[in-house]
């Protein structure tokens, strides 16, 4: 039995936790903030009540296997699908619901965009099938070297698929005729938070895993799901401590030791798991041992781009109608296009700056529990640079927040979906806020972003230079979003094995 010491209590750390847990070990966990859940938050008020991270859940294969790993499925908790799991709304004002049942897709696009198109997609979705045979368990549910990548270049057939060359743009460009398709498909690229001009087409599996395993809802908000881990932490005798901030991870002879809280107090470990961002562990957590060892990683952290962070805002609203530009019925999940998608990348990446003409993303779900009745809880997401005041982003400055709210709401009353007289209360959230909240340095969402198959592939592994410290989070290998920051947690527990 290793006495095991995790630092965050975000969903990497709770899953980590949990297996361990599970697996015979002694487990404690540290969570600087008073709440658990990390990015998968939840803000209530007046009776409203709101996702703040992650409003959609995909490869739910991933926590059924990890429930059932530490104990069986919990109580009150439950996935249902989303169909259509997306309503997309092109500058041109074409509509696109996709449907959740992938045979399905073909003809839906056909019907919104054109004959002929239908069949791009499918093109495009046998090829991401192939794709994803190739790296799903090597990639998705092992540790990762650059000599793993290596073997995939020996084989020319792996190589021309995973094609490392290629960026995700590229692809849609000789695969997608239509360009809307080809803006669809770029959107993925901002699931790790990157620039799709710039993102490997590995990335490609992203928008198939999303179509073959179906989006899902967790009734009552995807809050719950982190609230079923960390009961399955606790009833597995975990020692949760919220409130409690690590301040050094301590290493004695080339070896974790244990950690350090804000206050002196020392804990001592076997084995450490960092669920904080892998810039944080690296730069400011690991002070002291060993700085030689972990130069390289500093190196390459140093040396990434920093992952889009987002601007929210949660909209208390009067009514659950549609407005009357609307869809009778429109889909909880839609997504609104810009005119020049490129520029909204260039504000991101290379001129930072918030977004004039952004994409708008709003999750409005069809859900009793999660507003009053005859009322709706809307989450409004824009991509957004990361906090940099620095760079000459600084989402502190007076009334920026303020003005970029009523900016974004313009944007879709523009849309067709001005729904500004409903509204009864908002609340915004900018990248300064993600980073005071969550720890992650500008409040970048994804860590690093995935420009080029190194930093797509070669995240910081899970496996640390120091032994018997280990990385789970969505900053590190396999990277980000609620199911893969899940398998982050599952491959550590293999690491560190069974008591």
């Amino acid at each position: 039995m290793a006495r095991v010491v995790v630092v965050g209590a975000g969903v990497g750390g709770l899953a980590a936790a949990a297996r361990l847990a599970a697996g015979g070990h002694r487990v404690e966990l540290h969570e600087r903030a008073e709440t658990h859940g990390g990015k998968l938050g939840e803000y209530q008020r007046d009776g409203f009540r709101f996702d703040t991270g992650p409003s959609l859940l995909t490869l739910p294969q991933v926590f059924t296997d990890l429930f059932a790993t530490t104990g069986g499925w919990p109580d009150g908790l439950a996935f249902e699908p989303v169909d259509p799991v997306c309503g997309y709304r092109f500058a041109d004002g074409t509509r696109l619901d996709v449907p959740h049942d992938p045979a399905a897709v073909p003809a839906a696009i056909d019907a919104a965009l054109g004959a002929g198109c239908g069949a791009a997609w499918q093109a495009l979705y046998d090829r991401s099938d192939r794709l994803w045979d190739l790296v799903h368990e090597p990639v998705l549910r092992r540790p990762l070297r650059a000599r793993d990548l290596a073997r995939f270049s020996l084989r020319l057939r792996d190589l021309g698929l995973i094609a490392p060359w290629r960026t995700l743009r590229s692809l849609g460009e000789a695969m997608l005729p239509d360009p809307r398709l080809r803006a669809w498909l770029d959107r993925y690229a901002t699931y790790s938070g990157s620039d799709p001009r710039r993102t490997p087409s590995v990335l490609s599996v992203t928008p198939y895993v999303e179509q073959r395993f179906g989006a899902w809802w967790v009734p009552g908000g995807l809050r719950r799901l982190g609230d079923a881990l960390i009961e399955r932490c606790r009833v597995l005798g975990v020692a949760v401590h919220l409130g409690s901030e690590v301040d050094e991870v301590l290493v004695e002879s080339g070896r974790v030791a244990g950690v350090r809280l804000v206050g002196g107090r020392a804990v001592p470990a076997d084995v450490v798991v960092s669920d904080a961002d892998a810039t944080v562990l690296y730069g400011r957590l690991l002070r002291s041992g060993p700085r030689v060892r972990t130069a390289p990683a500093r190196t390459a952290l140093r040396r990434a781009s920093a992952s889009v962070s987002g601007f929210v805002l949660l909209l208390a609203m009067n009514g659950t109608a549609a407005g009357p530009q609307e869809q009778a019925r429109p889909p909880a999940h839609r997504v609104f296009f810009p005119r020049d998608y490129d520029a909204e990348f260039d504000a991101l990446f290379h001129r930072p700056r918030p977004v004039p003409d952004p994409t708008v993303y709003v999750h409005a779900p069809a859900d009793p529990a999660v507003a009053p009745p005859g009322c709706a809880s809307w989450f409004v997401l824009v991509n957004a640079p990361s906090q940099a005041p620095a760079a000459g982003v600084d989402w502190d400055d007076p009334g920026l927040r303020e003005r970029y709210a009523d900016r974004v709401l313009e944007v879709l009353a523009q849309c067709g979906c001005d729904v500004r007289d409903r509204i009864r209360w908002r609340e915004v959230r900018t990248p300064a806020d993600f980073e005071r909240d969550s720890g992650s340095p500008g409040g970048a969402i994804y860590g690093t972003a995935s420009h080029g198959a190194r930093a797509a592939l070669l995240r910081p592994g899970n496996r640390s230079p120091v032994r018997g410290l280990y990385l789970v989070g969505g900053s590190a290998h396999p990277g980000g979003g609620l199911p893969i920051v899940a398998l982050s947690a599952a491959i550590v527990a293999d690491l560190v094995g069974p008591a």
